[in-house]
């Protein structure tokens, strides 16, 4: 059994800063909630000194429909979201502040039970029981299941909603099949304010499992026209497969919009009431996402806090925030695991490829600024024009990005025969989730006219917008070039597309160079089967 050290706790495990990403778009589902569930709680009055909020005797027969571990942000919101549609909840939290925060919050038509207490907890929910697991990923997960797995019965439902690794959650639901007990990995996307009025949810294990929650997935998930983002995507691990390839794609837009940001600030000169008016412009049409969306917000917001030399107390620091914040960002794995996966699977995922490297670029902080001391600086000034070019280049860079996502989830579906239906998930991302967007909706109508289109840069509506919108792309990626401002996901956007749109690339050198070295043999263009030539060194 782990111990209690591998569960971590926020203060020794830091989280990622990604503002974007609310909290289970790329952290576990709740980070703080690894300090309060306690995996190894052997339940009962007994067991907790200050025992449950509510008495034992109001869990007998309270017949929640919904039961939730963890009631950190992520986990209260969730249950809160299903309160307000009228399903009775029970949740289960070490810590009292947590349990007292949920009834606090619950308003007194919902019938929300919580509890310090794993019997009271149990006793709450009705055989076969569904409860929700939010705590975060990796060995709590492990450890909450170790200490729930005791109290279960057959037919039990579990349901890990943190950002698990897809290989851990097909192990997972493998153990717990053998002894009875249904598993399902379900990817939760939209921060706290989805969660508390409406996620998108990718859900992934047996199909009856899935239909016997379905209703309460629903209930809570957003609607996009009546119709909730949320569907049984296929067997195994696909749920939290899914989610992981929708924060590759966070991982590339989010990167985008950065560079876009740095070509508009440090190159046309912009400042931060025009670069706020020129990202709400874009939000206004083909790039209508929550990304662009929330880039204008964060552009139009200011400092909250003093200058560092004020007197305590002084009023907040003149000025925007974003100026002030450091550029390092950091990422807790999600998209490393896309760009790993990728890999494997051989898809060119290169966008968030890039995306995912521009990170570790950007912590190597110290050493960036050694040699920038070193290094001559070329003209940053770019030609004011350039702003006009860049929503065609991002329009271009975006339908990209998403291209690559839906082509690895084609190829694992293939790969590990999870028969999922690309038309879904573009449904389901419609809304509620960090990477909706407008252009969802023509991705989703794509695949639903071609359920086997191999991928978005041959669906009619996209390969129109990029024939458009190319040139657009290739001038801001050479003015940047020109200029010494680094933008990687929008160079690996043109390189990928002009790439695939080549009937003919580079390739033979590379066979031939193969062969030469390696006698690794190569294909022709003229004839069947693989070929090896002695090759004449004495042309070297």
């Amino acid at each position: 059994m782990p111990t209690p050290d591998a569960v971590p706790s926020p203060a020794t495990d830091p989280l990622p800063d990604d503002p974007a990403t609310g909290s289970v778009d790329e952290r576990p589902a709740d980070p703080d909630a690894a300090s309060r569930v306690d995996p190894h709680a052997s339940g009962g009055p007994a067991a907790h000194a200050e025992g449950a909020t509510r008495p034992a005797p109001e869990a007998e027969g309270f017949g929640a429909a919904f039961g939730l571990v963890g009631l950190g942000t992520m986990g209260r919101n969730l249950a809160l979201n299903a309160a307000d549609e009228g399903i009775a909840v029970a949740g289960y939290d070490l810590g009292q502040p947590a349990v007292d925060a949920i009834l606090a919050e619950a308003s007194g038509e919902q019938r929300v039970f919580a509890t310090t207490s794993l019997d009271d907890f149990l006793t709450a929910l009705p055989t076969p029981r569904a409860i929700l697991v939010m705590v975060p990923s990796g060995p709590a997960v492990d450890a909450v299941i170790t200490s729930l797995k005791p109290h279960l019965t057959g037919g039990d439902l579990l349901i890990d909603g943190g950002n698990s690794h897809y290989t851990d959650t097909a192990r997972r639901q493998a153990e717990l099949e053998a002894e009875g007990l249904h598993f399902m990995g379900m990817g939760v996307s939209g921060g706290e304010e989805g969660a508390r009025h409406g996620p998108s949810l990718m859900p992934g294990g047996p199909k009856d499992a899935y239909e016997r929650v379905r209703p309460t997935l629903e209930a809570i998930a957003a609607k996009v026209d009546g119709d909730p983002c949320v569907t049984h995507l296929g067997p195994g691990g696909s749920g939290h497969y899914v989610k992981m390839v929708h924060n590759g794609i966070e991982y590339g837009l989010m990167q985008l919009l950065a560079e876009a940001y740095d070509v508009l600030h440090r190159g046309v000169g912009l400042d931060d009431d025009a670069l706020a008016a020129r990202f709400s412009t874009w939000n206004d049409g083909p790039l209508q996402s929550f990304l662009v969306e929330i880039s204008a917000a964060i552009l139009r917001q200011k400092d909250d806090l003093p200058a560092p030399e004020a007197p305590e107390n002084a009023a907040p620091a003149e000025g925007r925030l974003i100026d002030r914040i450091l550029d390092k960002a950091k990422q807790k794995g999600t998209g490393k695991w896309t760009s790993q996966d990728a890999l494997d699977l051989g898809v060119p995922i290169p966008t968030i490829d890039a995306a995912v490297a521009a990170r570790y670029v950007s912590a190597q902080k110290a050493t960036r600024e050694r040699i920038a001391d070193t290094l001559a600086d070329p003209d940053l000034a770019l030609d004011p024009g350039l702003e006009d070019r860049l929503e065609d280049a991002l329009l271009a860079a975006f339908l990209v990005t998403y291209a690559q996502g839906f082509s690895m989830l084609a190829e694992a579906s293939r790969e590990y025969e999870w028969d999922l239906v690309p038309n879904d998930v573009a449904r389901i991302w419609r809304g509620g989730c960090i990477i909706r967007a407008a252009m969802l909706e023509p991705f989703r109508s794509a695949f639903e006219a071609d359920p086997d289109l191999p991928t978005l840069l041959l669906a009619p509506e996209v390969s129109d917008q990029l024939s458009a919108t190319r040139e657009a792309l290739g001038e801001v990626v050479a003015a940047a070039a020109r200029a010494g401002i680094p933008v990687p996901a929008l160079s690996a956007s043109l390189a990928y597309l002009d790439s695939m749109r080549s009937a003919r690339v580079s390739a033979n050198m590379i066979q031939a160079q193969r062969d030469f070295f390696g006698a690794h043999t190569y294909e022709r263009t003229d004839r069947e089967g693989t070929f090896h030539t002695e090759w004449d060194e004495t042309v070297r």
